[in-house]
């Protein structure tokens, strides 16, 4: 039976009432580097199956390997915790982050001689290395983002958290590009030019692991006594909650990987690739925003005018980023901005104003934001699937703005008052990311099927649960004892 949360607190050494703004900071700096990693793959994707001359299905082993990581690592995790007590609370987090830093540092340095080998298993290999560090990362930061501070302002933290972390996966294809295809490279696809940009994540990895290792951030070392079994399923909020990743992550890799192709469809606007590619930023940049605006929607402060203030400070600035980022140009080393008229992109700011709406309809709660926040790809999505034009367009878009504070608030919900079990609780809500690997299939097979456009409506079952979930599934009910 879990303890009580501020009974789990006290076990922890855990202060609601003090300011953990420093740790909270650095513990920041993990997400901005697991999302600029996590996205390098899609850098390292084209450039691998070049250089080794590599089918599509070969070069899709890349992420296989990736992502295969986090299911086959959590479930060891959860393993591990139900055997022999959860290791996170005997280490503490500090120590956990240490390691899976440590972890992330090594597969990146294992890209060097995976280059001089010549061999592309060998690349897998530490892709898989290097996710397992990121997984021990997910299973540790998430959690202890969510506790450093007041319960109440959980989710504000990891939306802030996932902000930061959607930055990196902003920067990462730009700055990715430049080092293997300008910085290391004299132009020709070598494997070899892979070699010292990865010994730089590694350098970056290994140096933020001796930080947090020097800096005066908490343990929060469980005192509570280590049971064995897997107490965390007793919660029936947990299990559903693992559904609800499942459903989340599936839904927003399969629109992210067939938006592309769904804005070439005639009836949309007809993109060729390359256009539709600057589109795909708006999506992506869609969850920064939305995720950095549910920072402060969430958040504990008083006046109301003065949220709504910084939502739309915040809204607009990030909109301007994207705007300029998207009109960079580099061509045969040559620097150029292009901007593309404001009109045809000023259709974004309504998708804005309307995550705005629901931030407000929200009223700061994260299970009702959920809710809302579902409801509203679900309509998105149906005008994508029947809709035309530049309607549907942007209607795909915009639902990169409401899947933003999907994962930080179903994160939060399915943790919430598992006490002792919230690190076996989080192994297996990071395990439920395969997801990402599963509902694009489904999602492809529709658009083999039917069309690209009706391929949309998949999506939509997984948004039916998570409305399930934020007004209903995310109540805490215990089962067993």
């Amino acid at each position: 039976m879990g303890a009580p949360p501020s009974e789990h607190a006290d076990n922890l050494g855990i202060d609601p009432n003090k300011s953990y703004k420093k740790p909270f900071t650095t513990i920041t700096l993990l997400f901005f580097l697991w999302g600029f990693i996590t996205v390098m793959n899609d850098v390292l994707i084209p450039y691998l199956k070049e250089g080794f001359s590599l089918s599509y299905f070969q070069a899709g082993l890349i992420q296989f390997a990736f992502f295969g990581a986090f299911s086959i690592v959590s479930l060891i995790y959860f393993f591990v915790s139900a055997s022999r007590g959860d290791p996170i609370n005997k280490l503490g987090y500090k120590s956990s982050i240490m390691v899976g830093l440590a972890i992330c540092g090594i597969g990146c340095c294992m890209f060097y001689p995976a280059a001089q080998t010549k061999m592309y298993i060998f690349f897998l290999g530490a892709l898989f290395v290097l996710a397992t560090g990121v997984t021990i990362l997910q299973i540790a930061a998430n959690p202890y983002a969510a506790i450093l501070g007041k319960p109440a302002n959980a989710s504000s933290r990891l939306n802030l958290a996932q902000g930061v972390n959607s930055l990196g996966t902003t920067l990462a294809p730009i700055a990715g590009g430049l080092l293997l295809y300008k910085v290391f490279s004299d132009g020709t696809v070598t494997v070899d030019s892979v070699k010292l940009p990865y010994l730089v994540y590694g350098s970056m990895f290994l140096l933020l692991a001796l930080v947090v290792w020097k800096s005066h951030i908490p343990a929060f070392t469980s005192a509570e006594k280590i049971e064995k079994g897997a107490g965390a399923l007793r919660f029936r909020h947990l299990k559903l909650g693992m559904v609800a990743i499942f459903c989340y992550v599936g839904a927003e890799v399969a629109i992210g990987s067939y938006l592309i192709s769904f804005m070439g469809a005639e009836n949309v606007l007809g993109l060729e690739e390359s256009v539709g590619s600057l589109f795909l930023a708006y999506y992506w940049g869609g969850a920064m925003i939305g995720r950095l605006m549910g920072a402060v929607s969430l958040s504990d402060m008083a006046s109301q005018s003065k949220k709504y203030l910084y939502m739309g400070i915040i809204a607009v600035s990030v909109f301007m980023v994207i705007y300029v980022v998207t009109a960079v140009r580099l061509d045969g080393g040559n620097f150029s901005m292009d901007f593309k008229p404001f009109g045809e992109v000023a259709p974004f700011l309504l998708m804005i104003a309307l995550n705005f709406v629901a931030f407000t309809m929200g009223k700061s709660r994260a299970e009702r934001s959920l809710g809302i926040f579902s409801i509203s790809i679900i309509v998105l999505l149906l005008i994508a699937s029947f809709g035309g034009g530049h309607i549907a367009f942007w209607a795909a878009i915009g639902t990169g703005l409401f899947n933003s504070i999907m994962w930080s608030n179903i994160f939060t919900l399915a943790i919430k008052d598992l006490g002792k079990y919230t690190s076996q609780g989080s192994s297996l809500l990071v395990m439920m990311i395969v997801g990402g690997a599963l509902v694009p299939l489904v999602m492809g097979a529709a658009a083999d099927n039917l069309d690209i456009q009706k391929s949309f409506l998949i999506p939509i079952i997984c948004y039916f649960y998570l409305a399930f979930y934020g007004f209903s599934g995310y109540k805490v009910v215990k089962s067993g004892s």
